[in-house]
């Protein structure tokens, strides 16, 4: 138990990093290209790359085991169209110059996890771990009271989509990997469609005259795999209420990213907040670690 505990600790520490900091600045750097045609990117290298894990892995039977299972299709369409959801309003924020935004979304997240937690799997809540979600509720209290006149749609809906997300694919008893390219394959046909009006109105960055941009565009599918396996693996180890407060290392990173590099506005209210929320998440990992 402790293992499995440990191992799902790992794997959701370094699929948070590399989301709060790899990730942010490739996309970034590649954002020239255009929000549209960069998440068009992301779903068609995601789904070329899944294809040939399943081939050098020899997953295809599993692969065929899953898709018979109707309540599985369902429920991974729906995973499906909610990373799509997430992806896109992610890569607007960070094309944008809204990465803030985007990682206030990323804070509020884990809450919600929490309390998906405890209401769908029953996961415990003792005294700790709520004054923990308190001292988080109070951080993000602040950041909207001094910071914000209105709640930031780039927020909500990045916040919602990969919470509810990551409950579906709890509720869901297959390999990480092949959940993935299941989803992927929903969401391929519209990419490709997406991909083909982009190249008839001559609007496209991705050319095989330009062989470096293009194999730079292509590694949105290992930089989003990667990095979403890793979570998702620990979130089936040990749950939606450590994973989402592990989280934190994302968006996280992501404030010390804009300001520190992309020049972003960081007030004393908004490191106030930070801080509160490193309080809490301290509280909340010493306690799992004690009880696992």
């Amino acid at each position: 138990m402790k293992d499995q505990f440990n191992k799902g600790l790992l794997l959701t520490s370094l699929g948070s990093f590399w989301w709060g900091f790899i990730g942010v600045i490739y996309f970034q750097y590649v954002s020239f290209i255009g929000h549209i045609e960069l998440v068009v990117h992301r779903c068609l290298w995601t789904a070329v790359m899944l294809l040939l894990t399943t081939t050098f892995f020899s997953k295809w039977s599993l692969f065929k085991k899953i898709i018979k299972n109707k309540n599985y299709l369902f429920g991974l369409f729906i995973s499906g169209f909610l990373i799509f959801i997430n992806w896109a309003v992610w890569i607007y924020a960070v094309a944008t110059e809204r990465i803030i935004d985007a990682s206030f979304g990323y804070f509020i997240m884990p809450i919600i996890s929490v309390l998906l937690g405890y209401i769908f799997f029953k996961e415990k809540l003792n005294k700790k771990r709520i004054f923990s979600i308190i001292l988080v509720s109070l951080s993000i209290l602040i950041l909207i009271f001094f910071n914000l006149k209105s709640l930031p749609w780039v927020g909500l809906i990045v916040a919602f989509s990969w919470a509810f997300y990551n409950l579906i694919r709890k509720k869901i008893d297959v390999d990480t990997d092949i959940g993935l390219l299941i989803e992927s394959l929903y969401i391929l046909p519209f990419a490709l469609v997406a991909f083909y009006l982009i190249i008839k109105a001559g609007v496209n960055d991705f050319s095989f005259s330009n062989t470096g941009l293009s194999l730079f565009l292509i590694m949105a599918g290992p930089m989003t795999v990667i990095p979403l396996f890793l979570y998702v693996r620990g979130v089936e180890l040990i749950g939606l209420g450590p994973t989402g407060m592990i989280f934190y290392i994302t968006p996280t990173l992501q404030f010390i990213l804009g300001y520190f590099y992309y020049n972003e506005d960081f007030s004393i209210i908004k490191f106030v907040s930070f801080i509160i929320i490193w309080i809490a998440v301290i509280i909340y990992l010493k306690d799992l670690y004690e009880t696992n």
